[in-house]
């Protein structure tokens, strides 16, 4: 549900769809968060093995995660700057973290302009979600390839 209706699927929905009832949801998960965490652990430890591996670049951990993107926009949507719900602030920190040591190593070698920062890095997917939303599912990985070259194209100007 979360992939096709994004963070805002109705948990009404999704019970349905784990064959599950309302009460049994919510007996296990407390809140929307707790579900999409849950759902979205696995994509995030991906992200962070990716990521952790010296050899890799700021692109291939972008790429993953527009793969995942592609598949699923409500893990982006679940970052949210301003959100005072702690684990959605860790979840931030952890996609904040993915970034941080090859977005230095992108900086210095002038494949990305040096006042790019991590907050730019996730705008930049929020809008690729906000797109992404808005498209059908069978083209949006054609969607996500041209908009994420035109977004990438101001991101090393």
């Amino acid at each position: 549900m979360f992939a096709t209706t994004g963070f805002d699927a109705p948990l009404s929905l999704i019970a349905r769809r784990a064959g599950v009832g309302q009460g049994s949801l919510y007996r296990h998960f407390p809140d929307r968060a707790s579900i999409a965490l849950a759902v979205f652990e696995d994509n995030i430890s991906d992200l962070e093995t990716v990521a952790a591996q010296p050899e890799s670049t700021l692109d291939a951990v972008l790429s993953l995660m527009i793969d995942q993107l592609v598949d699923s926009i409500a893990l982006i949507e679940m970052i949210d700057p301003v959100t005072t719900d702690p684990r959605l602030v860790a979840l931030n920190m952890r996609m904040k973290n993915l970034f941080m040591g090859k977005l230095d190593i992108a900086r210095a070698a002038g494949v990305i302009r040096r006042d790019v920062t991590t907050d730019d890095l996730l705008l930049a997917l929020a809008m690729l979600a906000a797109l992404l939303a808005r498209t059908d599912v069978s083209s949006r990985r054609d969607v996500a390839a041209r908009a994420w070259a035109l977004l990438l194209e101001g991101l090393r100007k």
